[in-house]
């Protein structure tokens, strides 16, 4: 395919809660998840609009057609003493892969970090996910190799929580 030359990536509002759910639920088919998917579209109103906001999301438009999304949010590298970008989700639509979009994506992403003076961005890559993987590298993204991501949620959270 050939590349897009009408990309536009705008913030998402709370008008969009429908979209932004239904590329959520795209993202978790595509990365073989679609199980795992809980939230609503209240959950995502009151967890992205609401009086805390936990995260921003921007779409991608090729013309007046939705394209993508990537949901992210800030943490904070005690070692840089500045916060980061942390971009949880990238997706793009299969009509619109191999058109610039995801690139358009992360480039108006790294913008958005040095406006903000974030020391890095930062996501994760499923292992098995090739192509992303091939992409991230041609845009200079290296992976770290040398750290486990640990996750506790469900039962062990809440007995750990009750300690």
């Amino acid at each position: 395919m050939t590349p897009a030359p009408d990309i536009r990536i705008v913030p998402a509002t709370e008008r969009d809660t429908p979209v932004i759910l239904s590329l959520i639920k795209g993202l978790a088919e595509y990365e073989r998840l679609a199980d795992e998917v809980e939230a609503t579209e209240d959950d995502i109103r009151e967890s992205l609009f609401g009086e805390w906001p936990g995260a921003e999301v921007v779409l991608a438009y090729v013309g007046a057609e939705l394209a993508g999304f990537a949901l992210f949010f800030h943490n904070y590298s005690t070692f840089l003493g500045r916060r980061g970008l942390y971009l949880e989700d990238l997706f793009v639509l299969p009509a619109y892969r191999s058109r610039g979009v995801g690139r358009r994506l992360l480039s108006h992403l790294a913008r958005i970090a040095i406006e903000r003076k974030c020391g890095r961005m930062e996501w994760w890559v499923l292992d098995w996910n090739e192509s992303a993987i091939r992409f991230y590298r041609s845009i200079g993204a290296v992976p770290m190799d040398e750290w486990t991501v640990y996750r506790l949620g469900g039962d062990a959270l809440g007995r750990l929580a009750d300690l």
